[in-house]
């Protein structure tokens, strides 16, 4: 079971490579506020566990196991902000509230969120009610 900073890592490593076309420490580093010596410990260590195949100086891919655990982490962080937004959560906290509780949360937990949101979406009503609760 990854760590928080290894999804935060692998994470990051798909997005990069979704938007560029590949992942560079530096870039994972910068994008993570973190020093590239961590970023190079956390690869290795990711390399070790079978999430992606680091090679010094030429870079790194993600395995299949390391891009569907990318791909879902990228949807849990998205369906989140989805929710927090749907609820009426202020837009300028979303994004350090995801951060926040997305590691904290069971895949379980996320299945029923994602109903959740599917209910809000569908039921334009509730969501009205809603923001008339934020204003009051």
């Amino acid at each position: 079971m990854p760590t928080p900073s290894m999804e935060d890592h692998i994470e990051q490593i798909y997005l990069l490579i979704e938007n560029k076309g590949y992942a560079r420490v530096s870039d994972i580093a910068e994008a993570l506020s973190v020093l590239p010596s961590s970023v190079t410990k956390m690869v290795q260590k990711l390399d070790k566990d079978g999430y992606l195949v680091y090679e010094k100086y030429r870079g790194l891919t993600l395995t299949s196991k390391g891009e569907r655990l990318g791909k879902r982490l990228v949807k849990r962080h998205e369906l989140l902000e989805q929710f927090l937004r749907l609820i009426g959560v202020d837009e300028e906290l979303i994004y350090a509230d995801v951060e926040g509780i997305e590691h904290h949360l069971s895949w379980n937990s996320i299945d029923r969120i994602a109903d959740l949101v599917q209910l809000l979406e569908e039921d334009a009503e509730l969501v009205k009610k809603l923001e008339e609760m934020k204003a009051q």
